[in-house]
């Protein structure tokens, strides 16, 4: 019986290239140079400080701008709300979100089931979702309704097996 699963992962290595990109461009670019703006990463945080909320709006521009060059998912990136710091300073943290939770996993249960495709089922595995159906095309359809599913994380499909 023909089966794929449904993941969510984010490549770490490419998040800390664009972080590290990110705060090169921010050393070099003239309206960043001596503002003290920073990015970094810490485990799956990425920290953002900057001098003024519209340096900071920049910083997650730029930030974002080197994500999506590394074909990273912005999906991936939550952002915290912005707190205020010493002397007028602002930071933000954002989350990588990496895994299905389970609401996740309900949410994308519900669109399989609500296909409506004879011999197609789904269930939750850990942090994945594992479709298993008679027929090769309806598992395609069902790949192609989740990747057209407005689901705030990225979405990955391996592990097809016939």
């Amino acid at each position: 019986m023909p089966s794929f699963d449904v993941t969510s992962e984010v490549d770490l290595q490419e998040v800390r290239n664009a972080v590290d990109q990110a705060s090169r461009e921010v050393a070099t670019r003239f309206d960043f140079k001596d503002t003290g703006a920073s990015v970094e990463l810490k485990a799956h945080e990425i920290h953002l400080g900057a001098p003024t909320e519209d340096r900071l709006r920049a910083l997650v521009q730029v930030l974002e701008e080197k994500l999506v060059r590394r074909q990273v998912s912005l999906k991936a990136v939550n952002y915290g709300k912005v707190e205020e710091g010493s002397r007028g300073a602002v930071r933000q943290v954002a989350e990588l979100n990496a895994g299905i939770s389970s609401e996740k996993a309900k949410q994308i249960n519900k669109i399989v089931k609500d296909l409506n495709l004879k011999g197609v089922s789904s269930q939750t595995q850990g942090d994945q979702v594992r479709v298993s159906g008679k027929k090769r095309d309806d598992l395609q359809a069902v790949i192609a309704s989740l990747k057209q599913a407005d689901i705030a994380i990225p979405l990955q499909f391996g592990n097809f097996r016939d």
